[in-house]
């Protein structure tokens, strides 16, 4: 049986003031995206808890959104922002949601909170998707674990086949997927990709191809730096 071991939210250390921060801007700059009557994708994640505010403060009339997770769904309709279903809204004017990392070319690692099937299928149902990330989630190249969502049924026989991969100790995803990481090298995340999303059993995968990807915003101490992706609105 392949080992669980803890997520990567229980692995790193507490964020610091100066990350917070720069995660604090990135979100205020993507809420400047938001106008009245948008129909809005909303991640999850430590990022996605300082846009939420920051689009409340816009207070833009007839907004309506669309939550990955209902952690971020709570936290949307605490704050006084209309939430419905995906299905009931239809294609969305912009989703906007952080990274584990992004790479020079603009492929995303995303998953850290497990919900990166539900984020990946309101990436692809908007117009503009929009990344927000502090300094460091960009590196040079991507780096091991990649987050994926397994079904249950078979679930061993998925992970010999996905080795080297790690069932995670805790959460399952909101559709009760079983979270796992593959540790592989990403030499190609291309070629990745594809691998793991043929491999019985894999629901899906944190692996963001750049073609998902509108803008990624990354506040870092000089300000926040605009990085141009390849999804283009119709």
């Amino acid at each position: 049986m392949a080992p669980s071991r803890a997520t990567p939210r229980q692995r790193h250390p507490a964020l610091s003031q100066e990350e917070a921060e720069q995660k604090r801007a990135a979100a205020r700059a993507a809420a400047e995206m938001i106008e009245d009557g948008m129909r809005v994708g909303l991640g999850t994640g430590s990022t996605v808890a300082h846009l939420l505010p920051a689009i409340a403060e816009r207070d833009c009339r007839g907004l309506l959104c669309v939550a990955t997770s209902p952690a971020t769904e709570q936290a949307a309709l605490a704050l006084g922002l209309a939430v419905a279903a995906l299905d009931d809204v239809g294609e969305l004017d912009i989703a906007i949601d952080g990274a584990d990392q992004i790479d020079p070319d603009g492929w995303l690692i995303k998953g850290g909170g497990g919900a990166h099937t539900r984020e990946k299928i309101v990436a692809a149902s908007a117009r503009r998707f929009v990344v927000i990330a502090s300094a460091s989630k960009a590196v040079p190249r991507l780096q091991p674990p990649v987050p994926v969502e397994l079904l249950r049924f078979g679930l061993e026989h998925t992970l010999r086949a996905l080795e080297p991969a790690a069932r995670r100790d805790a959460p399952l995803s909101p559709d009760g997927g079983v979270i796992a990481d593959h540790d592989g090298p990403i030499s190609d995340p291309r070629a990745l990709s594809q691998r793991l999303s043929s491999t019985p059993g894999v629901v899906e995968h944190g692996l963001f191809a750049p073609e998902l990807v509108s803008v990624i915003l990354i506040a870092g101490p000089g300000g926040v730096q605009r990085r141009a992706g390849a999804k283009r609105a119709d």
